[in-house]
């Protein structure tokens, strides 16, 4: 069952290419999940760019290979299919939880 903050790895597409990314998962209903993107490419973005950028601090406990950060810039949605037979490879932490949310008021 896919759940709130768990995180996944899934195929996104932009114009013609695309690549398997993590991400995270924020609302799920019974269709369509919302999404964010969580990525690792921070310290060359532009000051607001980084705004919209949330830090995961517990990254490592999160499932993720390297210091890695959830881009709240844009909500992707996506069919609840996309995600049938996947598990996901972690989830955030209570803190980073609270976090998040505070970041996104």
């Amino acid at each position: 069952m896919i759940k709130p903050f768990d995180i996944f790895i899934t195929y996104l597409s932009w114009g013609s290419g695309g690549k398997d990314r993590p991400v995270l998962v924020f609302v799920v209903d019974e269709s369509n999940v919302d999404i964010y993107q969580i990525t690792t490419q921070y310290e060359n973005k532009s000051k607001e760019i980084k705004t919209l950028y949330f830090k995961i601090n517990d990254w490592m406990l999160a499932g993720l290979d390297k210091q890695s950060y959830v881009d709240t810039g844009t909500v992707i949605t996506l069919s609840l299919d996309t995600f049938k037979g996947k598990t996901p490879i972690g989830k955030l932490t209570e803190n980073d939880k609270q976090r998040l949310l505070e970041f996104l008021i």
